[in-house]
This record gives structure tokens, C-alpha cells and sequence, in this order.
């Protein structure tokens, strides 16, 4: 039987200077579905690294990354593309959103990449529905048309969690999806994440400094200089 995502012996050098960065030093890592796992750990202890290649955004030096049984090394960068795209959804600490489009459009963003342009602009009435289901579920129903500079931080990041799962992704990754959120916009977002878990059984996987974070899942590792402790 396949597991659902892992990460097996990967290790990540970045070339720097003449001299190699180990990032990851061997970490082996399965996520189950359904689950919230938290990766906490110091700053520069190769969590967002770790995320980035659970997310098929990086490739390992060594080691493999299997999702549902494909491996990460034997698929193009296109099939690579295509897993991110369909498969999963990404919410960073920096929400990423398109500053010249409305939170509508940037909710709907991965589905215009998903279809095409042609597609989309026949099926966009549809996709745009479902993008203005999402943002009304997470309270944005009076913003769909603001853009984000006239958004506060917290908004925001609701739009990035909108986009994130607009495609109905079966994996989401919260690259600290709280870190620049105050206290009481931090606890907003994570009772969304927490609903969104118990509502539709989707695997969650967050790097986060923040132990209330942390809190939310129901299991914890901890990566200190490139290794799991």
C-alpha cells in the first residue's frame, strides 16, 4: 500500500559561495491523510526547505518525496507543475497575492492556470462562483472586489487560503501562515484552518514558530539543524 506523502532519507546542500549549505541531513518524514501536522523548530532549521519539497516546489539532493506513490525524481518539471497545481494548495507567511486584481480574481487564480485561458473563459462563471462561495465562507463576502493593498493583513491572508483551496487541493502547506498577523488575526486564522480540517478531512501540513499554531495539530515534529529530534 502506498503511504499518502513522504519524505525518505532527503537531504537538501545549497552551493554557496564555494562552500556547501547542508540544509536537511537525512530526514524521514510520512504524513498521514486527513491529518494537521506541525513542523516547528529555530529559524534556519530547514523548515521552510522541508516544506518546499514535501510541496514538489523543490527538488532533494538526495532522498525521495512520494505522494500517493509518484516519486518527485521521476516526474518532469510539467508533471511537477501539474501535482502542485491540482493536487495542492500553498498559503506563505507573505500572502503572494497579485496587487492589480481583486481578491475575487486572485482566489480564482489556480484555476485560471488550471484551465487555460480559452477554458476559462468559458467555464469562468463557474469557477468564479465557487471562488465567491469560498471567500463569503471565510467572511470576505463584502470584499470580493477590493484589492489587496485595501485589505487589512488578516484579509489577506484569508484570500491566500481561498486561492489555496480553491482547487480542492488534497494537501494544504502553511509556510507560517500566521507570522506577520497580530494576535487576534492570528487566532481568526487558525480557527478557519481548524474548521476547514474538521469540515472536509483535508491533510494540512504547517511550519510555524508559534506554539498556538503548533497546537492545532495533532502531531508535532521538530527539525533542529536539518534533522527531525
Amino acid at each position: 500500500m502506498h503511504s499518502f506523502l513522504k519524505v525518505q532519507e532527503v537531504e537538501k546542500v545549497y552551493r554557496s559561495g564555494g562552500t556547501d549549505l547542508r540544509v536537511l541531513k537525512g530526514v524521514t518524514l510520512s504524513v498521514e491523510e486527513g491529518e494537521i501536522l506541525a513542523i516547528v523548530g529555530p529559524s534556519g532549521a530547514g523548515k521552510s526547505t522541508l516544506l518546499h519539497l514535501m510541496g514538489f516546489l523543490d527538488r532533494p539532493t538526495r532522498g525521495e518525496v512520494l505522494f500517493r506513490g509518484l516519486t518527485l525524481s521521476s516526474l518532469s518539471s510539467a508533471a511537477q507543475a501539474d501535482v502542485r497545481n491540482r493536487r495542492f494548495g500553498f498559503v506563505f507567511q507573505m500572502h503572494h497575492l497579485l496587487p492589480e486584481l481583486s481578491a475575487l480574481e486572485n482566489a480564482a487564480m489556480p484555476l485560471m492556470i488550471r484551465l487555460g485561458i480559452l477554458e476559462w473563459f468559458a467555464s469562468g462563471p463557474a469557477s468564479k462562483r465557487r471562488a465567491r462561495a469560498l471567500l463569503d465562507r471565510l467572511g470576505l463576502g463584502a470584499r470580493l472586489h477590493h484589492r489587496p493593498s485595501q485589505l487589512s493583513g488578516g484579509e489577506r491572508q484569508r484570500v491566500a487560503l481561498a486561492r489555496a483551496l480553491i482547487g480542492d487541493p488534497e494537501v494544504v502547506f502553511c509556510d507560517e501562515p500566521t507570522g506577520n498577523l497580530d494576535a487576534a488575526t492570528s487566532r481568526e486564522i487558525q480557527a478557519v484552518i481548524q474548521e476547514l480540517s474538521r469540515e472536509t478531512g483535508r491533510t494540512f501540513v504547517l511550519v510555524t514558530h508559534d506554539p498556538t499554531v503548533a497546537a492545532l495539530a495533532r502531531r508535532i515534529v521538530r527539525l533542529e539543524d536539518g534533522r527531525l529530534v
